[in-house]
């Protein structure tokens, strides 16, 4: 079996129902774009709710859509009832997020059994235009057995 390969036949639905489930998210008015085995893309809108005292995307709400793409990318290919924390990320804040839409893309660099590491690429999309603007690395876990957390 390729490290990429889902453990669950049904990884998208539990990865869209897992993310409709998250308040943050909900708040936020993130939305889930594209699921695929290793990958998740996550976009929010900019608006004043989310900004700083510059104007910018909050570093916490990139943080935030961030994380949870490193995060569900690695339930993607986790067996079905494990759930999945973040162990610890860093993230680099390369430019203001200006713009009228942000997009945090994903992915798996390695899968393990209990420790999964994970990266994210946050955009900016401005008049059509992408730019990078945050990069987050992740150390997440495969969690099963323990209480109020599941897929």
């Amino acid at each position: 079996m390729n490290e990429l390969t889902p453990k669950d036949p049904d990884y998208e639905a539990r990865v869209r129902a897992s993310f409709a489930a998250q308040g943050l998210m909900v708040t936020l008015g993130a939305s889930l774009v594209r699921v695929s085995p290793g990958k998740v893309e996550i976009s929010l809108p900019t608006s004043t709710a989310i900004s700083q005292q510059h104007g910018f995307v909050h570093a916490g709400a990139l943080a935030s859509i961030a994380d949870s793409a490193a995060g569900y990318a690695a339930l993607t290919l986790m067996k079905p009832g494990a759930g999945v924390l973040t162990a610890e990320f860093k993230i680099n804040l390369l430019a203001p997020g200006i713009g009228e839409r942000m997009t945090a893309r994903g992915r798996v660099i390695k899968a393990g059994r209990t420790l999964t590491l994970a990266q994210t690429d946050v955009f900016a999309i401005h008049e059509g235009r992408e730019k990078q603007i945050a990069l987050l690395t992740a150390t997440l876990m495969a969690v099963e057995g323990r209480e109020g957390v599941s897929s």
